[in-house]
């Protein structure tokens, strides 16, 4: 068979990872070298050439995004269906098994994925029947704490205490709240893993059937990686599979979150025989931007070492841009994109990079007053809107009644006479029973343990959520949906918000309509899943991930975090100042100063033509102005590889005027101290401060109705 096809399209270091001898594979992939496509033809290259089967092969990696990508890339190599082939996230998979197993795992068939928020209330409710104070133990700082022992590999029984007061109570609630989750049949994201890896423990005999069907590992993104699911890999591949990992040492950048750069500096260690190959070209950037990125990532110590080029043109220099504050800097950005864009460049290939969420207020504020349309990547998201959770949590307690936090949601939603007494007898009984709330519903009617009218109540919602599910029988998945949220009331209960939120609120359920109409099972699905579950399973585990929508061409917003794997023509990184970006924590913990770098390595090269690094002399950032100093990371970059830029200008102040009038004089005169001024937004105030020259002219003005407020002087148009 002719493979040719296979490798032609790559370059020689591309190549030799392809094709390199089935064994163990590290590849020490770029930014912009082709990593996904070397993951993509070396599966490619495994089923043509080594005549090894789909069946045998799996590929593991972060997001569904991504694994939806990478499953239609491979099929279009082949020309054919991947089927066989398991592509997914660590989640989905983990799901996978999961649901084939369920019994094996100790799970009920119908068990339920907790989303973030889902698990948040779970927690909220276990802290509050414990009887603690949850000012003192609050439930996202636990929910947090749960999820980083989970993602270490740690259930409440393997933590130890040693009489700390903190970490007692800690393993205390987790304990707690692993038992509701078992009572209930729900799995948060985090236990997904960690219950697939004890499946395999526990049950040596389902591991060894899966060890001796996935010969062949692939993951991507191996910088990425925790502690777990490093432990799962290791555990599936034994001592006989070939595990080819692609990933970045110098792209290592989620070390909050669990991600250890450690596990891709010992894979050559754990496992043995490994081959070891660098894709260098880079394939995005000019050579200026690479040549930038080089020189400040060789400040950090501990690397694998690699040194991105291209055979692209040089381009433009790196522009460093000194503002005198925060707004100006915005407007300087800003400016510079509304250029771009009447030269005939998209909005779209404008990307606004920035270390902390609170910056982008003044930059959003910016991009309004010139009436320049922008969208911050990474907001809510569809599955994480209210209304949409809120049909969720219907559709989910019609599948598995034991759901509680599902029940909690939306027991009086609408609103139908179950005050927080009535859910709290319902819990307390659930609880000192062991049943699900739904149970403790049934029960508590039948004893007479509940008020007349709190029975009525509690029992027209026992029998609205049985109707609904003896009306959806036999109905089409989207039709099911359609009939729970007409019957719920939940549009007829946003109906009642008027104006635009409620009408987008509405849009959305439509939307949800639409989801169930287009939604099909992964070709990869082989469990028994009715449709229903396995939209909820889709729902769970998409929810955070939506790209942004398609629509008007925009400016795109977004933090550091999350510009990785994107690219953008022009990049600006905003706040290039010391105790912003590297971030004042990267001084208190040991290698976040390494991994800052790494950050500020990954802004620079998402830019493929043109990168602007702006700081500002002074900046107000929560509730402060503070003097600031550039960051440390402009000085480690050549001089060869700049231009610095300061905005210079002789812009008049503030123009003379008749008293409050819009007709202005002949004459420009200076803003004077104590003069009276008018603000078209703000009234009227004394001035009693002004400082700076030209574009960096700002005033202090006392309003009377708002007090003291400083203003640029180039956007404020004050009137005297």
């Amino acid at each position: 068979m002719d493979v040719s096809y296979i490798i032609d399209p790559l370059n020689d270091e591309q190549r030799q990872a392809v094709c390199a001898p089935a064994s163990n594979v590290l590849v020490l992939a770029g930014a912009g070298s082709g990593k996904t496509r070397v993951l993509v033809h070396r599966i490619a290259w495994l089923m043509q050439a080594d005549n090894i089967s789909a069946y045998s092969i799996l590929a593991v990696t972060f997001t569904n995004k991504a694994a939806a990508e990478m499953r239609g890339r491979i099929e279009r190599l082949l020309g054919m269906p991947s089927k066989g082939l398991w592509v997914g996230t660590f989640h989905g998979i983990a799901h996978r098994l999961l649901r084939a197993h369920w019994k094996e795992a100790e799970l009920p068939q119908s068990f339920q994925i907790m989303d973030s928020e889902d698990q948040h209330r779970a927690i909220k409710r276990v802290i509050r029947e414990m009887g603690l104070d949850d000012k003192r133990w609050v439930p996202r700082e636990v929910q947090w704490w749960i999820n980083a022992r989970k993602d270490e590999g740690l259930r409440s029984h393997n933590i130890e205490h040693r009489n700390d007061n903190y970490l007692q109570h800690m393993v205390e609630i987790y304990r707690e709240y692993e038992a509701m989750c078992q009572r209930n049949g729900a799995l948060d994201f985090a236990e997904l893993l960690l219950r697939a890896y004890d499946l395999w423990v526990k049950r040596p005999d389902i591991l060894q059937h899966y060890q001796a069907r996935f010969q062949n590992i692939l993951v991507d993104e191996f910088q990425d990686t925790n502690t777990i699911q490093y432990a799962w890999i290791k555990l599936l591949a034994g001592q006989t599979a070939n595990v080819f990992v692609v990933g970045d040492d110098d792209q290592s950048i989620y070390g909050w979150r669990g991600a250890q750069v450690e596990n891709i500096y010992r894979f050559s260690k754990d496992y043995q025989n490994t081959s070891q190959f660098r894709l260098e070209q880079n394939y995005r950037s000019t050579g200026n931007i690479l040549g930038a990125a080089n020189a400040l990532i060789a400040n950090n110590t501990d690397r694998m070492g690699k040194e991105l080029w291209t055979e692209g043109s040089e381009g433009e220099l790196i522009e460093i841009y000194s503002a005198f504050n925060e707004m100006e800097e915005a407007r300087y950005i800003v400016d510079k994109i509304i250029a771009w864009n009447e030269q005939g460049g998209l909005r779209s290939e404008n990307a606004i990079l920035y270390r902390s969420n609170a910056q982008s207020r003044v930059l959003e504020e910016a991009l309004m007053q010139t009436g320049t349309p922008y969208r911050i990547y990474g907001g809510l998201r569809f599955f994480e809107r209210q209304e949409i959770k809120d049909a969720l949590a219907y559709l989910r307690l019609i599948a598995n009644r034991a759901d509680d936090a599902s029940f909690e949601r939306i027991v009086n939603l609408p609103t139908r006479g179950i005050g927080n007494k009535t859910v709290d007898l319902v819990r307390s009984y659930a609880r000192a029973n062991d049943v699900s709330m739904w149970q403790a519903c049934i029960d508590l009617i039948a004893n007479g343990d509940v008020t007349a009218r709190a029975a009525s109540a509690l029992q027209f919602f026992i029998d609205l959520i049985n109707t609904m599910q003896q009306g959806i029988e036999n109905m089409e998945l989207y039709e099911q949906i359609e009939h729970v949220i007409h019957h719920s009331g939940l549009i007829t209960h946003y109906e009642k918000e008027k104006g635009e939120k409620g009408r987008n609120r509405i849009e959305n359920l439509e939307e949800l309509v639409n989801a169930g109409r287009s939604f099909e099972q992964d070709d990869w699905e082989e469990s028994e899943m009715d449709m229903m579950s396995a939209f909820l399973a889709h729902a769970s585990l998409e929810a955070g991930e939506g790209q942004a929508s398609e629509g008007e061409d925009s400016v795109q917003l977004m933090t550091l975090h999350s510009a990785k794997g994107l690219e953008f023509k022009q990049v600006f990184m905003a706040g290039m100042e010391e105790g912003l970006f590297p971030h004042s924590r990267s001084a208190d913990e040991s290698g976040r100063l390494e991994e800052e770098r790494r950050l500020c390595y990954v802004g620079m090269t998402r830019a493929m033509e043109k990168l602007v690094m702006t700081h500002a002399e002074k900046r107000r950032l929560y509730g402060e102005e503070t003097y600031a100093r550039p960051s440390r990371f402009l000085s480690e970059i050549p001089e060869e590889f700049v231009q610095h830029v300061r905005m210079q200008g002789t812009a008049t102040p503030l123009t003379a005027q008749s008293q409050y009038s819009s007709n202005p004089v002949a004459e420009a005169a200076p803003v004077q101290l104590g003069q009276r001024v008018y603000h078209e937004k703000f009234g009227e105030g004394v001035v009693l401060n002004y400082e700076g020259e030209g574009r960096h002219a700002r005033v202090q003005v006392n309003f009377d109705d708002i007090g003291s407020k400083w203003l640029m002087m180039e956007y404020a148009n004050l009137i005297v």
